[in-house]
């Protein structure tokens, strides 16, 4: 059965530090907020909503591409955003209808218990042809890791095996990139130790299970980057 993936970007800050340096330091391709903050602008969009933006990955891109963005976040670091932000749930966002003509949703559906309602609030705030972009990873993501990872295989309620479906239910889909290549690889045992912290285990359970791999460490990482229009 399918269930949202916890926050814990308050409890556990040291979580989301580690994803976000494991992925700057170990990925061969990066991010895909690059990829999305050119989209965004190519599409000439004007006003973009980024829903579950954090501090800002996103907008710093958009902004120096002169595309005006708001993040929208739960969590208190939200003020770290450069520009307009502000703290709100992407179940009742405080915009009016058709407010915005472009939107990203990134890495956060997976969060959410009900993504179909929350991709219908996001198409509120849209005008009519606005355009949005999503991504999530596989349930089936890092499977050199399997045998680490707590929730390895286990659905979430917005992972690659379902985000085509859900997100047509509300918007009409363009285009779906999506990968399955090794496109990380952890030099040494530090490098394993941080990336599983990254994934929610506990630093001593981290260094302890990273010292049974063998380095150099390749994975295969599945996921996918859609985009949509609404209707």
């Amino acid at each position: 059965m399918s269930d949202a993936v916890p926050v814990d970007y308050e409890s556990d800050p040291g979580r989301f530090v580690a994803n976000v340096l494991s992925t700057a330091w170990f990925s061969a391709c990066g991010d895909v907020h690059p990829e999305i903050a050119h989209g965004l602008a190519s599409a000439g969009c004007s006003l973009v909503l980024d829903v579950g933006g954090g501090t800002g990955a996103l907008s710093r891109l958009l902004v120096h591409r002169n595309v005006p963005t708001v993040v929208a976040d739960l969590a208190p670091h939200v003020s770290h955003a450069p520009g307009f932000s502000i703290r709100a749930d992407v179940a009742g966002l405080p915009f009016r209808e058709r407010t915005f003509d472009g939107a990203a949703a990134l890495w956060m559906l997976h969060h959410v218990p009900d993504p179909v309602e929350a991709l219908a609030e996001v198409s509120r705030v849209l005008a009519p042809g606005g355009l949005l972009a999503v991504s999530t990873s596989s349930r089936w993501n890092d499977p050199e890791l399997a045998w680490a990872l707590p929730r390895w295989g286990r659905p979430s309620s917005f992972d690659a095996e379902i985000a085509e479906t859900l997100l047509g239910k509300v918007f009409d889909v363009e285009s779906i990139r999506a990968w399955d290549a090794r496109l990380v690889t952890l030099p040494d045992h530090a490098a394993v130790a941080l990336f599983l912290r990254g994934r929610g285990l506990t630093e001593p359970a981290a260094r302890r299970l990273a010292r049974e791999v063998e380095v150099p460490l390749s994975l295969t990482k599945r996921g996918l980057v859609a985009w949509a229009r609404k209707r």
